[in-house]
């Protein structure tokens, strides 16, 4: 387990692999751990980072804010800490809305962009998202925790295929505060790329689930009007967890995205 300090708290992170730097960063309510099977995959071509953002997993848990720009400074700190002067930002849902405003704020950071199920425009989040973002909701949840676990588990089954996800969305559950529940979702639904995605110069890809509960399933149109360059993936039977539903036929694809040089994406 490796950490460096930040100027906002402990970073924790976890490295496999040689070679070229990729960096994953994971979605809301969930951890550098979702990426496991990923980086043992990437790590045979790639040196490969799974960040914790702060407020979930192994990070510090003792900020003011938990706002989505938060995440995107968290990612440059990080690289200049480590030394990486750019990589491949590889995101799904809120990281991959951190991983493209990365690419409009800190521009030298990112050589490629991936999203995997990610909102551009925070109002394509699922209604009960929507919610989760309001005291009068989180509150009562953090109240009443074990009964919440308990429903997330009950409900994990509808969100990904993966019979071991209740118990890995129940773990990164558990290490999560009420304040990062909170004003993470919230910052992230009032979050929209559309008028700076223009800006974006490095190749996009868009993966999306058809069945994807989560994040409107729709998202890769607003993706593809806004990056008319973008690569857009689509993958009829997986949900929002690409990465664990379609495991065998997404890790290739992610792989070709990245060994593509530039100009021939």
């Amino acid at each position: 387990m490796s950490s460096i300090t930040t100027n906002q708290g402990i970073l924790h992170y976890e490295v496999y692999g040689r070679g070229k730097p990729v960096i994953l960063l994971h979605g809301w309510l969930g951890s550098w751990g979702l990426w496991q099977e990923t980086m043992t995959y990437l790590g045979q071509y790639y040196r490969t980072y799974a960040l914790d953002f702060w407020g979930f997993g192994e990070s510090g848990k003792k900020l003011n804010t938990y706002l989505v720009p938060d995440f995107v400074s968290l990612v440059d700190q990080f690289m200049e800490q480590l030394g990486i002067t750019s990589a491949p930002l590889v995101g799904h849902s809120m990281g991959g809305t951190v991983s493209l405003s990365v690419a409009i704020h800190y521009p030298q950071r990112a050589q490629k962009v991936v999203i995997i199920g990610s909102p551009v425009n925070g109002s394509s989040l699922a209604l009960a998202l929507k919610f989760a973002g309001m005291k009068w909701v989180a509150k009562p949840l953090f109240t009443f925790f074990p009964a919440f676990r308990a429903a997330m588990r009950l409900a994990s089954p509808y969100i990904c295929r993966d019979p071991r996800f209740p118990a890995m969305m129940d773990r990164d559950l558990s290490k999560t505060t009420v304040e990062s529940f909170l004003t993470s979702i919230a910052s992230l639904r009032r979050t929209d790329l559309r008028p700076d995605m223009h800006t974006i110069q490095v190749p996009v890809m868009g993966m999306f689930g058809h069945r994807d509960n989560i994040v409107s399933p729709n998202e890769w149109k607003v993706l593809k009007e806004s990056l008319p360059d973008a690569q857009i993936e689509r993958y009829p039977n997986a949900g929002h967890f690409i990465m664990l539903d379609e495991p065998k036929t997404f890790m290739p694809v992610l792989k070709d995205f990245l060994d593509a040089p530039t100009g021939q994406i």
